[in-house]
């Protein structure tokens, strides 16, 4: 790995006196460091829908060049969620998701200025590949920085910067053209978000901070004191990374065998299932099949996005709390309740109905999405989260995201709408499946634990 990425470690400690208070400065700063970058990568990723109306006026491209380029995206972005998060585990967090920043905004600044489709689906894809370097540093800087018992309070205030960030793309856009003028789109749509990046990538790169012993504090463990003992995963010592692997070694050891790791994917898999099944096709269901205005399906769209920022961080917090550190029970209590909001959604005649359910399965759907990311951390030593992090985004991307958007798109035109419906409420049933076997994994590892303990108090 080029010097640049590469983890720095402060030579200096820092003294006894200042070791809380330098903790708590550091964890806070390298919070809103990650918060704010992976914002900052949904500005320079959403904007690109925004603009899709422009490309079919203004450079002629057809709806089947315009969803030919999506899918160049949503594919890049799915193997390189795999690549890109796996690698971070051997990086500087903080440099490796501000250089992902940067590429991301050097890229929009090209896509401003092209005016070929072939042009434009290359600058996609790399789009895409940059953007997986997001989501990785993101969730080691967490696992470096907060115990277990605060990662759901925590992982839900940094789950809600993809919501705002997709959320502001629309304004940022609209003073775009404001300042610029609709004849100058390009600058509106992707140089002014661009600009947006470069500065978030500096402020990732002025807060976030590498892990508390490379800083000179100790071990997060001896600085929180949660009842916790450090795991041993395939019998190895897990107390620091392996210097001698690198991040295929690292993967094949504490996740490819690790079937704890498969079924959180696999749990995310049905979840994007559900999600792109809903999200992708509601415009056009709304629309030809209930029969909405553009306005009413703009604002079922509305709810089913926004939704989600208080379910997740009222979960994140009942996961701590109410349900000591187990993620799954919120999950599968969700899944349940989406099993019958969809076919509320389905079969509701009435626009309020509709929405209503609709804004549900938006406020229910984000929550077993994101406890997976954080049992994610929890189900493999803290150097093999960006591993773990990279299967399970492949997983969703690759598979979940495809059969919620494609394979439902099959079942329409093959058996109509009935048949994505029975569709999504079979992936309902094998999201609940993988719910309950990622719990039982959880426990598992929680009495590993808790043996682990008692043993270490009789040996002191």
């Amino acid at each position: 790995m080029i010097s640049f990425l590469k983890p720095r470690v402060t030579p200096t400690k820092v003294p006894p006196d200042q070791i809380e208070s330098t903790y708590k400065r550091y964890r806070f700063q390298s919070l809103l460091g990650v918060f704010f970058g992976y914002m900052a990568y949904y500005i320079v990723r959403s904007n690109f829908a925004l603009s899709t109306p422009y490309l079919k006026e203004e450079l002629h491209l057809s709806a089947t060049e315009v969803g030919l380029i999506s899918s160049c995206m949503l594919i890049s972005y799915g193997i390189s969620k795999g690549l890109m998060s796996s690698l971070a585990d051997k990086a500087d967090p903080k440099r490796y998701m501000a250089l992902g920043l940067l590429m991301c905004g050097l890229v929009n600044i090209m896509l401003g200025f092209s005016t070929a489709f072939w042009m434009f689906a290359i600058l996609v894809v790399c789009n895409g590949i940059f953007q997986g370097m997001g989501v990785g540093p993101s969730f080691i800087t967490i696992a470096n920085w907060f115990p277990r018992k605060q990662r759901g309070t925590i992982g839900a205030i940094w789950n809600t910067s993809h919501n705002l960030g997709g959320g502001i793309v629309a304004p940022l856009v609209g003073v775009g053209f404001a300042m610029f003028g609709t004849e100058n789109w390009q600058m509106a749509s992707y140089q002014l978000p661009a600009a947006a990046a470069i500065v978030f990538a500096m402020i990732v790169l002025a807060l976030t901070k590498g892990s508390p012993t490379n800083e000179g504090l100790p071990p997060l463990s001896e600085i929180v004191n949660d009842g916790d003992v450090e795991i041993t995963f395939n019998n190895k010592e897990t107390s620091k990374a392996p210097q001698d692997m690198n991040s295929w070694q690292i993967f094949k050891n504490y996740v490819l065998f690790n079937k704890n790791a498969w079924y959180v994917s696999l749990l995310d898999v049905f979840v994007y299932m559900v999600r792109f099944g809903i999200i992708s096709w509601l415009p056009i269901y709304l629309l030809n099949v209930k029969h909405f205005s553009k306005e009413e399906m703009s604002v079922a769209f509305l709810f089913f996005e926004w939704a989600a920022i208080p379910s997740t961080l009222l979960v994140g917090y009942l996961s701590d709390k109410l349900f000591k550190g187990y993620r799954m029970p919120p999950a599968m209590i969700a899944m349940s309740l989406i099993f019958f909001c969809i076919i509320g959604y389905w079969q509701s005649t009435t626009i309020f109905m509709t929405t209503v359910f609709a804004a549900i399965i938006g406020c229910l759907i984000y929550v077993p999405q994101f406890l997976a990311s954080v049992q994610t951390m929890e189900i493999v030593p803290p150097f093999a989260v960006g591993s773990a992090v990279g299967l399970r985004g492949f997983m969703s991307y690759i598979l979940g995201a495809s059969f919620g958007t494609t394979l439902f798109g099959v079942m329409v035109d093959t058996v109509g709408w009935n048949g994505g419906f029975y569709l999504l409420l079979v992936a309902v049933v094998l999201c609940l499946v993988f719910c309950v076997l990622t719990h039982m994994g959880a426990k598992e590892l929680d009495h590993k634990r808790q043996q682990q303990k008692i043993a270490a108090e009789l040996v002191s």
